[in-house]
């Protein structure tokens, strides 16, 4: 069984081509993916060769962990059957080549892919490109949930994962939190709650700061905006050290958590929202191009500053 996959070469060596998949084990389904969505969080770290070392990472890979499709193939053991409509966080089904392993690390990018049942979420057949952005939206409410954690009074940055979490604060009965965005054209499309140039908030008092911006320079900045016993979140991804000075966090008895990716509990409440109508995912998607542009698509998406979210369109893919 082959498939047309993006395949990332090396740094800024993008391309898609033909390869092999291995063959399904038992429990496993066979997904024909329709969208899949590029990430200008990890994705643009392995495009731009600024991933940190960790295990298992290196090139040739298949990218990508946001991917919505039909099962096309599926044992009965497995609760799926073709035609069901699924979520996919990626795959590592990919058979090696003559030079080598091609590296399933996340492995949504592809026509079709393999996977174990159980990683595959069945999702309402009505959401098409959209069903690519429950991983986003389930990261988003691991950063919320939790034992003890506090709903955000403040979010900075206004990009995907920002506007999520001010969505999930607002389903989860909190207050409409403030959001902070530099950059105007980003400032559109708030659902229930404000969105200001941090430039004009003059408040000192915040309890609980989400950074979903990945700006480990704004730590001191966010220090001085908590109250007394606040709590600082950093929701996004740093690829720089995160420092912060000491002396105005010890003042402020500031805390500081990280929030890293979604656990299955975490997109099982993730779905329940989106099927209740609580949780909306629209105006989230600025732009969608077919596979077959996928260099452009994925140049676009991490150059262009009006991308919020890029999907690429595999229908018409062979």
């Amino acid at each position: 069984m082959r498939t047309t996959a993006v395949i990332l070469s090396g740094p800024r060596d993008l391309g898609l081509q033909s390869i092999q998949l291995n063959m399904p084990a038992p429990g496993d389904i066979v997904v024909e993916i329709t969208h899949s969505g590029i990430s200008t969080g990890t994705e643009k770290l392995f495009y731009t060769g600024q991933m940190p070392p960790f295990p298992g990472m290196g090139y040739p890979l298949v990218p990508g962990y946001e991917a919505a499709g039909e099962v096309v193939e599926a044992a009965p053991d497995t609760g799926f059957k073709p035609g069901d409509r699924v979520f996919v966080p990626g795959s590592n089904c990919f058979a090696p080549t003559e030079a080598g392993p091609i590296r399933g690390l996340f492995g949504a990018a592809t026509k079709r892919l393999i996977t174990p049942a159980h990683r595959a979420v069945r999702i309402d057949p009505a959401l098409e490109a959209e069903g690519a952005l429950l991983a986003l939206a389930a990261t988003a409410r691991h950063a919320l949930a939790g034992l003890n954690n506090v709903l955000p009074d403040l979010i900075v940055g206004h990009g995907t994962l920002g506007r999520l979490l001010a969505r999930l604060t607002i389903a989860a009965g909190g207050e409409p939190p403030v959001v902070w965005e530099t950059k105007p054209e980003r400032r559109k499309h708030a659902q229930g709650y404000e969105v200001i140039d941090p430039a004009t908030d003059p408040r000192r008092d915040y309890q609980s700061i989400y950074d979903a911006s990945g700006d480990p320079k704004l730590i001191d900045t966010l220090v001085m905006r908590l109250a007394k016993c606040g709590e600082i979140v950093l929701a996004g991804f740093y690829t720089e050290p995160v420092a912060f000075t000491f002396v105005p966090a010890f003042m402020k008895e500031a805390r500081i958590r990280i929030a890293a990716e979604w656990q299955p509990e975490d997109m099982v409440a993730t779905r329940a929202l989106i099927e209740s109508g609580a949780l909306s995912l629209a105006n989230l998607i600025t732009h969608t191009r077919p596979a077959s542009e996928a260099p452009e698509a994925y140049a676009t998406a991490f150059n262009d500053p009006d991308c919020l979210k890029m999907i690429l369109d595999w229908r018409a893919t062979a």
